[in-house]
C-alpha cells in the first residue's frame, strides 16, 4: 500500500520545503493550508496536480478532519504554527493555533491510527542553560521553565504529543533551531533582516547570535525521523552558533556590498524606542525586540548529536545556506 505524507501549514518555511522534497521523491503529497493564493505562489504547476490540498484552519477541526479520512498508511507532519520572538506574552492567537491545533491534529491521529506523527517544535521549548552549557533533548515539557510566548506555547504542544504516545500515538518531536535558507515565501527574522540588508534599510547589526540551522538539513533530518526516528523520542535538528554580524558579513562578501556597523547589545538595548518608531513608520514588525535582543544574547549551545548518531544528520555550512538563501530572494524580487 503506498505511503501518503499530510503536511499541515505546507506553505510555511519547512512545510513547503519538505512538500518539494517528498514530490521529488515521488511521494504522495497531502497539503493542508489556510491561503489559496500562497499556494499557487509558492507551488508551480507543475507541482500543484502532483499534490491534494485542502483548504482550511488547524483550529477548525472539521476542516482538518478532510485529510484524515479513508486514509491508509498515513504519515503526519505537522508544521502548521505561528512563529514569533517578539514578546515574552502568550498570544490569544498564537496560543490558539499553537496549542488548540496541535490538539486537534493530535487527537485526528489517534482517531485514525495513522502510522507515525512528526510534531515540528522548536528548541525554544527546551529550558535554556547558563552560558555556553550543551544544551540536549528533554523528555517532558513545563512552560513554567521556558521564557517568552511563544516557547511556552511550543512546549505546551510539545506535552500533548507526549501524552498521545503514552495513549499509543507512534509519534516523534523535532526540535529545529533557527532556520535559515532558501525558500522562505513567508519571510521570518533572518530573512527579512537579510531583505532589508540589501535594500539599505537595515540601520545596524546587532552584537548577537543564534544557532542557526537550514531549513533543507531541518526537512532531511524530518525525513529521517519518520524512517529511522524512535516512538516517543525528541530529536533536536539544529546547526551551529552564528553571530548576526557574522551572517551578514557572508552576504556582503557574496555580493561584493559593503557592511554595516554592528552596535554593542547596550546600545541596541537603549535604541529600542526609536527602532520600534522606525519600524512602526514602515508599517512593519519590529526586527529588534527586548525579548529577541535576549534571545540573540542567551545561550545558543545545542548539541545535535543524538539525531547524527541514530540517522547521520549532519548540517551544512553557514556559507552555503546564506548563499544560497540571497539567490533565492533574488530569483524571487524579494530583493
Amino acid at each position: 500500500m503506498e505511503e501518503t505524507y499530510l503536511i499541515t501549514g505546507i506553505t510555511g518555511y519547512v512545510g513547503n520545503v519538505l512538500a518539494k522534497r517528498l514530490l521529488s521523491k515521488h511521494k504522495k503529497v497531502i497539503g493542508f493550508a489556510r491561503d489559496e493564493k500562497k499556494v499557487k505562489r509558492i507551488f508551480s504547476s507543475e507541482l500543484l496536480p502532483q499534490m491534494e490540498i485542502y483548504y482550511g484552519d488547524t483550529r477548525d477541526l472539521t476542516s482538518l478532519e478532510k485529510c484524515f479520512e479513508n486514509r491508509e498508511n498515513l504519515y503526519v507532519i505537522h508544521t502548521a504554527a505561528i512563529v514569533s520572538i517578539q514578546s515574552k506574552k502568550i498570544d490569544e492567537t498564537m496560543y490558539d493555533v499553537n496549542v488548540n491545533g496541535t490538539k486537534n491534529v493530535v487527537s485526528l491521529c489517534l482517531k485514525y491510527h495513522v502510522k507515525r506523527l512528526i510534531h515540528v517544535s522548536s528548541v525554544h521549548a527546551i529550558p535554556l542553560k547558563k552560558k555556553n552549557e550543551v544544551m540536549e533533548e528533554v523528555s517532558s515539557f513545563d512552560p513554567s521553565n521556558v521564557i517568552g510566548g511563544y516557547a511556552k506555547t511550543k512546549a505546551m504542544s510539545s506535552s500533548l504529543v507526549l501524552d498521545a504516545v503514552k495513549e499509543g500515538l507512534d509519534a516523534i518531536i523535532v526540535h529545529p533551531s533557527g532556520i535559515i535558507g532558501p525558500e522562505d515565501y513567508s519571510n521570518t527574522h533572518l530573512t527579512q533582516v537579510l531583505i532589508d540588508y540589501f535594500k539599505g534599510k537595515l540601520p545596524a547589526s546587532v552584537k548577537g547570535g543564534y544557532n542557526f540551522v537550514d531549513v533543507r538539513d531541518v526537512c532531511d533530518g524530518i525525513l529521517e525521523a519518520l524512517n529511522k526516528g524512535r516512538k516517543g523520542e525528541c530529536y533536536l535538528l539544529t546547526g551551529d552558533y552564528h553571530n548576526v554580524t557574522e551572517i551578514l558579513d557572508v552576504a556582503a562578501d557574496y555580493k561584493n556590498k559593503k557592511k554595516i556597523k554592528t552596535l554593542p547589545m547596550f546600545l541596541a538595548y537603549f535604541a529600542l524606542p526609536f527602532l520600534w518608531i522606525f519600524f512602526k513608520i514602515r508599517r512593519k514588525r519590529p526586527l529588534y525586540t527586548k525579548y529577541s535582543l535576549d534571545t540573540l544574547k542567551s545561550n545558543g549551545n545545542f548539541s545535535h548529536q543524538k539525531a547524527s548518531d541514530e540517522f547521520n544528520y549532519h548540517p551544512r555550512s553557514l556559507k552555503e545556506s546564506i548563499e544560497d538563501e540571497i539567490d533565492f530572494l533574488e530569483k524571487a524580487h524579494f530583493i
